[in-house]
């Protein structure tokens, strides 16, 4: 399930920041950036502070 949530965050963050990117201002291009290092940095970590905050709020695996 937690797992879920995060992909699903993810892919929720990038999107948006791709439509108001194209729409709004290319400044939103930034968001999906840093959404693609994020998820980069939890490959090599295996960290990722939504998981730890998923956790905390005791939503199961």
């Amino acid at each position: 399930m937690r797992d879920r949530i995060i992909r699903a965050v993810a892919g929720i963050l990038v999107l948006t920041g791709l439509v108001l990117g194209i729409l709004v201002n290319s400044s939103w291009f930034f968001l999906t950036a840093f959404v693609g290092i994020n998820l980069f940095q939890a490959s090599l970590t295996k960290w990722c502070l939504l998981e730890d905050i998923l956790k905390k709020y005791r939503i199961e695996n």
